[in-house]
């Protein structure tokens, strides 16, 4: 996607710290529909989990940074949730999340320990060791992916995925991670409670599909919010779309922006042609004056064409 001075990251992390777009995404795609996560009890945390990692002398230095994350108040205590986006296959992406979990888990040990070194909490050998209380509890960690692309998902989808075939004697005693996957071309079988995001997801499966009559069937009436005409146009790769919904003020007409695309697609068409006719112009040794006059083009634009070929 060409450069619209506003980065794709940027985009959806906006839409996403959005709380009710957040909460029906979780509770349609985690939580099958029940409302599990209220928009009202989330917060959002600090995305950066980089750590130091020791082992006696051994000690590295992990950068991170998470997409979008959350705390939500469920009954008397807290779940972290987590927003991952990926616009192209990762085949290593269940350890990926598997590190950002459990750099997120190891952040608030060390935080927990703090607290009881700064209170001055008194600690048995055992306790002294972790820096944990024996009572200490964490707070469970949920991550989505979302994968946004034509193409099909065929990488790994948990830790297991990503390893050699075991024996059943090994395989039944080994600790797997699964990843949450949300594939935006397959989100049919999820209806959310959300039209920001039911909408999001819907148009882009139509686009993918190359189904613009159903867009106009169904939105040809409808402005479409700018930050969701946005999301929509990272999700399909069209710039066009992006600038169209970032520059309109009172949203965007996803019919239109079509119909520009496709006329966009057209002139993109012929241009493509006469550059090709260019090219077998000079193949065949045509005197620049010819094809000047045969294109229309300059002799500084067939001249460019021509030093390519060499």
């Amino acid at each position: 996607m060409r450069n619209t001075g506003i980065k794709p990251d940027v985009i959806f992390k906006n839409f996403w710290r959005d709380n009710g777009h957040f909460a029906s995404l979780f509770n349609t795609v985690v939580f099958g529909g029940k409302t599990v996560i209220q928009p009202e009890s989330l917060k959002e945390l600090d995305t950066d989990v980089s750590n130091v990692i020791k082992s006696g002398k051994y000690e590295e230095s992990l950068t991170r940074a998470r997409d979008v994350v959350k705390k939500a108040a469920h009954g008397t205590d807290l779940v972290i949730l987590g927003i991952e986006n990926q616009r192209k296959i990762h085949y290593g992406m269940p350890l990926r999340v598997m590190i950002y979990d459990a750099l997120s888990y190891l952040k608030e040990c060390q935080e927990i320990a703090g607290e009881h070194k700064g209170a001055g909490d008194k600690a048995t050998a055992e306790e002294f060791l972790s820096g944990l209380h024996k009572g200490d509890r964490l707070h469970p960690i949920i991550t989505i992916v979302i994968y946004y692309d034509e193409k099909p998902w065929d990488g790994a989808q948990s830790l297991k995925d990503m390893i050699r075939d075991m024996p059943s004697e090994i395989s039944g005693v080994f600790s797997d991670y699964r990843m949450n996957l949300l594939q935006v071309r397959e989100s049919s079988q999820y209806h959310f409670d959300n039209e920001d995001v039911q909408t999001i997801f819907e148009i882009t499966r139509y686009i993918y599909q190359g189904e613009f009559a159903k867009v106009k069937k169904f939105y040809g009436e409808k402005t479409v919010k700018s930050d969701v005409g946005a999301v929509i146009g990272v999700m399909t790769d069209s710039s066009l779309i992006v600038e169209e919904a970032l520059e309109s003020k009172g949203g965007i007409n996803m019919c239109t922006a079509l119909e520009k695309l496709e006329e966009k697609g057209r002139e993109e068409g012929k241009l493509e042609g006469k550059r090709e006719m260019i090219l077998a112009f000079l193949k065949a040794g045509a005197d620049t004056w010819m094809i000047k006059k045969a294109s229309g083009w300059s002799e500084e634009e067939i001249e460019a064409i021509r030093r390519k070929m060499e």
